[in-house]
């Protein structure tokens, strides 16, 4: 964490005083260590130095609040926050996680950031809303806040930071399964819960793009239902929705868990007439596409949008102006464009048999 104070510049300029002898030459005893020494410690001594005049990289604490813990997306996201840290090691990185999405113990997880005083939370809200007063706590302690998949927390966090546009994205579900429908049939749909913003956004684009383009298609419920991005609820509600629409044609799933869920289900029932459109990893979904059980998969790179998340922070940290087609160093995210207080990729991905042994994800 960035906390120098003025008796550590002080220390610190004795002993450079010391170590070059007082000898006004203008030569610190960094330079001298690098001069006769191109050792890793020659590096260390140099940026130690650096931080202390306050001209170099400083250090910091940037920890990411993901929305569940034990789950191959949030998995593979940790994946992303490693390398960032890699990357930057004047930079400490954490990922931490409630069990089964708690919102209350989100905003638990980051008032404990608050009193540790990191510099910077990235977070992945299960229930945006309930996060907004230890998020306006963090920003008054000088905490960067930068959120994920939480386009409503637009004025509240320093920056939202989407992977792409979230209605073209819910669309997609709805032209994919409409496709592969024949543009009729029954179907039904499944989010992480009614709280989470993303998940909503897609489905109700998807359930709009199918009402104006394709009226022989009928959904069983306005409503969605709800799996927890949990893999055994998600089941259960696949086993549901199939007792009470036995004649169901299509199933529209916002999380991986949904649509391996119903995948599973339908191959133990050799079910061969629901269309699965979903959130999707090829580690995790992979086999039922290529299988055919599940018609079309499409998400973007977990591990991406965690480093992508850290970058933003990591420049306003720096004091780098973040603005419209800043590059944020990840694919898709090359351009970023921005709508108020948002930040937008490019970067969707889209599963089919044909395509999904390319991803190793």
């Amino acid at each position: 964490m960035k906390k120098i104070t003025v008796t550590l510049i002080a220390v610190m300029i004795v002993v450079a005083m010391v170590l070059t002898g007082c000898a006004g030459s203008g030569t610190t005893a960094t330079q001298e260590t690098a001069g006769t020494d191109a050792s890793s410690d020659a590096g260390a001594q140099e940026t130690a130095s650096q931080a202390a005049s306050g001209g170099g990289d400083e250090q910091f604490e940037i920890v990411l609040i993901a929305k569940t813990e034990g789950i191959a997306w949030f998995d593979d996201m940790r994946k992303g926050v490693e390398e960032f840290g890699k990357d930057h090691p004047n930079v400490t990185v954490s990922q931490i996680a409630p069990e089964g999405g708690d919102p209350a113990k989100q905003a638990a997880m980051m008032e404990d950031c608050i009193a540790r005083g990191v510099d910077a939370i990235c977070v992945v809200p299960n229930d945006p809303e309930s996060l907004i007063p230890a998020i306006e706590k963090a920003k008054e302690n000088g905490i960067i806040v930068i959120s994920h998949e939480a386009q409503a927390l637009d004025g509240v966090v320093d920056w939202d930071m989407e992977a792409f546009n979230n209605d073209d994205f819910g669309a997609l579900y709805g032209e994919n399964l409409a496709k592969a429908m024949g543009g009729k049939g029954k179907y039904a749909g499944t989010v992480g819960a009614l709280t989470m913003q993303t998940h909503n956004q897609w489905y109700n684009a998807a359930v709009e793009y199918i009402k104006e383009n394709y009226p022989d298609m009928e959904l069983v419920s306005e409503q969605p239902y709800e799996d927890q991005v949990d893999a055994t609820v998600a089941y259960n509600v696949a086993q549901e929705l199939l007792k009470a629409h036995p004649d169901l044609g299509g199933y529209l799933g916002m999380t991986v868990e949904a649509g391996i869920s119903m995948a599973k289900l339908l191959e133990e029932t050799n079910n061969t007439n629901v269309k699965i459109s979903c959130l999707a990893m090829p580690s995790a979904s992979g086999d039922y596409i290529k299988d055919g059980w599940i018609t079309s998969g499409q998400c973007w790179r977990p591990a991406d949008a965690g480093y992508v998340a850290l970058n933003i922070a990591y420049k306003m940290l720096n004091g780098e102006e973040i603005k419209d087609g800043i590059d944020l160093e990840k694919d898709g995210y090359e351009d970023c464009k921005i709508e108020g207080g948002i930040l937008y990729g490019n970067a969707p991905l889209v599963f089919t048999a044909d395509n999904i042994d390319q991803y190793s994800f």
